[in-house]
């Protein structure tokens, strides 16, 4: 099986299945000197660990991670960064009845057929529980791109209907401020009740994650295939029950004509604190594209959302067939512990998707040394003698 890997330079390898012994992921191209500790990596674990509120899978697991490579003295090494988050409470027995019966909508028929085999044991690979890894590489690209001043933002914009209002870059952070992450409270308890209403009902719903980064340089990404927008986009879409991407504007673009959609340029004038260029340099006057022009950033604030379809492990009966036993199953009901609306959990995923892809192009684009920050921690000299002798 392929495709555990993300990014080229900064890439990310993972491992583990959802019932299994554990979670792992392989973090390759940190460079050496990065100041990193298991608690700033368990801060970020938290926001998405399951068993946060009732509109969350009440799994207990504590999510807590070990770094076991890659990190000396509180310091990146330069080498492969390993973690590895333990798996302490999966219960496989609920998952029994659809060993030969594919749950609707899930990925159990498709990985059987295409395999031959799967781990049935809560979806195994095709789990949203595999996110925990992406959500620890994430914590290390963030705390790089902090480093560089770039900033990174989400929140829960849409559940079912119910669609929050603008919020400001600013007030997202109040986001973190409710169990549904939707940083405008009046529109988090409307959707919270909705989501009650679902869940009493045995069912889920869907919804949609804002986010927005700022202090992205321009020039990130090349055309076609390498654009930030495609690299991105498919990162976002590796995302388990990931329906849409878009940037800017967005799908609203399809209504906007020409005129109406295109930004004209002027001189940055110093007062525009939410791009990166500097005074004088040719600026857009406005963003719908979303920071992104010829698939490069700009400078200009990377925003977007990503909407995720309603969880299908639902309790509601449905109908599946066995494949063993040629039955019909009329009353397939997936019993056991599931998120009943993605989005609050996702927000963390999404952060860590737009850190890790940003990471990525900044290292391809020579705009962080691959190999050693700048005030790395060392006092070797490392000017290069052919004869093996050191100056004084």
């Amino acid at each position: 099986m392929n495709g555990n890997s993300l990014g080229r330079l900064f890439q990310v390898t993972t491992y583990g299945e959802s019932h299994g012994d554990a979670m792992g992921v392989t973090v390759s191209g940190c460079p050496a000197g990065l100041e990193l500790e298991e608690d700033e990596i368990q801060e970020e674990l938290d926001r998405r660990k399951p068993g946060q509120s009732m509109i969350t899978t009440s799994r207990d697991e504590p999510d807590s991670v070990t770094i076991n490579s890659g990190v000396q003295d509180g310091y990146t090494t330069g080498t492969p960064i390993g973690m590895v988050i333990q798996n302490k409470d999966a219960r496989s027995g609920k998952y029994e009845p659809f060993i030969t019966a594919p749950r609707p909508s899930h990925g159990d028929y498709t990985y059987s057929a295409k395999f031959g085999t799967r781990n049935w044991g809560g979806g195994g690979r095709s789990s949203a529980r595999e996110t925990v890894n992406w959500v620890a590489a994430g914590a290390v690209a963030k705390k790089i791109l902090a480093r560089e001043s770039v900033e990174i933002k989400a929140h829960v914009r849409q559940i079912g209907d119910i669609r929050s209002p603008d919020v400001d870059f600013d007030d997202m952070d109040r986001a973190e401020e409710n169990e549904v992450r939707c940083a405008h409270p009046e529109t988090a308890e409307r959707m919270k009740e909705r989501i009650d209403e679902y869940q009493d009902e045995g069912d889920s719903i869907g919804g949609t994650v804002e986010f927005e980064m700022r202090g992205v340089p321009r020039g990130l990404g090349a055309p076609r295939f390498d654009s930030f927008a495609a690299r991105l986009g498919k990162a976002m879409f590796a995302i388990p029950a990931t329906t849409s991407f878009e940037f800017g504007a967005g799908r609203d673009a399809r209504t906007m004509t020409g005129s109406e959609r295109n930004e004209d340029w002027e001189f940055d004038d110093g007062s525009r604190d939410e791009v990166r260029s500097e005074e004088g340099d040719p600026v857009p006057v406005g963003n719908d594209h979303g920071g992104l022009q010829g698939g490069i950033t700009t400078g200009e604030p990377v925003y977007g959302e990503a909407t995720w379809h309603a969880p299908t492990s639902i309790p509601k009966e449905q109908t599946t067939v066995d494949w063993e036993t040629d039955e019909v199953v009329d009353d397939a009901q997936v019993i056991g512990r599931h998120d009943p609306v993605l989005p609050p959990r996702a927000v963390p995923v999404v952060e860590a998707v737009l850190a890790l892809t940003t990471v990525d192009f900044m290292l391809l684009g020579g705009r962080i040394n691959p190999d050693r920050l700048d005030d790395a921690p060392g006092e070797y000299d490392t000017e290069y003698h052919p004869s093996g002798s050191r100056e004084e």
